[in-house]
């Protein structure tokens, strides 16, 4: 196995078994039961996603998580405004976004990414590849958003800024 494959198995495993750690607790049998699954966890995550050359930038990670916290927080509220309005200010339709990452992995990451947003939700993709968007309000700038979170996504997994 290369360096950076041992690298990687560790690192998931270890990840892997600290995400059993949290759910299920320090019990040492539950934690024997935890070495097994975070070893088959790791063996299908690597067979699944070998690791790549590019390193995460983990500064870059921690400000896309803040913004997707802010962002879930004030598309809730906003979706809340909207359903609780009277008047029900809903500009329904489409967008499409031609997202610059490749077809892959870090596409499917920021389809999902993107999907757990209120008032956006990806309906799938067009014949150019570009990703089509159901939006709550249509003339909100949802590209805009769009776009500081892929440049977000792409620069944390190892892009520069001439990729964003």
């Amino acid at each position: 196995m290369k360096n950076v494959s041992v690298r990687a198995a560790m690192a998931r495993g270890a990840g892997f078994f600290g995400f059993w750690l949290v759910l299920i607790g320090t019990d040492p049998v539950d934690g024997v039961a935890g070495l097994f699954a975070a070893a088959a966890a790791t063996g299908a995550s690597l067979r699944l996603l070998p690791p790549g050359g590019g390193r995460l930038r983990y500064a870059v990670l921690a400000r896309l998580a803040l913004r997707f916290g802010q962002e879930s927080i004030m598309g809730g509220v906003d979706v809340a405004r909207r359903v609780l309005s009277v008047r029900l200010p809903l500009r329904p339709g489409f967008l499409v976004y031609p997202v610059r990452l490749p077809p892959g992995p870090a596409c499917n990451t920021f389809g999902a990414l993107t999907s757990v947003l209120p008032g956006t939700l990806p309906a799938g993709v067009d014949d150019h590849g570009a990703l089509l968007y159901h939006c709550l309000d249509v003339e909100q700038p949802v590209a805009a958003q769009l776009a500081i979170d892929e440049g977000l996504l792409i620069r944390a997994l190892g892009g520069t800024h001439d990729d964003t």
